[in-house]
């Protein structure tokens, strides 16, 4: 695992390039990507094997974006490990089998689940598609676990104003619109963010999608 962690940071541009992102999420692509950071003080990438697949690229400012919004968490809630999914391929463009995630700008996000003993993370095998592949029930449970949806809330207003401070913005969230209404229950204050309000082709309900905009090329 370490190995595969050590390739995809050696591949890396340095931390200051200055990315460039051309069109949109549903057609577009990036230079000079940024990869996330396969580990942190409180998150972790979802699959050693997606990270060497080069399947965790962004913007670079998306990149900056996410790793602030977890430092914000750390305060928030001390002894949860948070887990992103996929981002994108470095150069961008199609990314199967996403309809998306092809400019840089879209991260992927792991539902944070708690049981009677605090927070759990969605379990990530391989049997699991790696998160993608777990499904919970319509009320947001798995087993004796619940979707953490104060959790969830916290997150997303992390990463707003981390975006807000570096020039982007929150552009979509993508949750399934029943664990929505937990959510903006748990924080209100989410109400504010652009979530769709329809359910899209694959139902995102053991990950939550964001795309983040900032002035793209054509």
């Amino acid at each position: 695992m370490l190995i595969l962690l050590a390739a995809a940071l050696l591949a890396a541009p340095p931390a200051h390039a200055a990315s460039t992102c051309h069109g949109t999420p549903a057609r577009g692509r990036l230079d000079a990507g940024c990869v996330l950071p396969p580990v942190g003080p409180n998150f972790t990438a979802y699959s050693p094997l997606g990270v060497f697949l080069l399947r965790t690229w962004s913007h670079c400012a998306v990149r900056d974006t996410v790793t602030a919004a977890y430092a914000e968490l750390v305060r928030q809630h001390p002894r949860r490990i948070w887990v992103y999914g996929e981002a994108g391929l470095p150069a961008g463009g199609g990314f199967w089998p996403h309809r998306t995630h092809q400019n840089g700008l879209s991260v992927d996000f792991m539902t944070p689940l708690r049981d009677a003993d605090g927070p759990r993370p969605l379990p990530m095998g391989l049997a699991g598609g790696f998160g993608y592949g777990v499904e919970l029930d319509r009320r947001g449970r798995l087993g004796d676990a619940h979707i953490d949806a104060a959790a969830i809330g916290d997150h997303l207003l992390a990463l707003a104003a981390a975006a807000e401070a570096r020039g982007l913005r929150v552009a979509k969230v993508i949750f399934d619109p029943a664990l929505r209404r937990q959510v903006e229950r748990a924080r209100p204050a989410v109400k504010g963010l652009p979530f769709t309000r329809k359910r899209v082709w694959v139902r995102h309900d053991d990950h939550y999608h964001v795309d983040f905009a900032l002035p793209c090329a054509p």
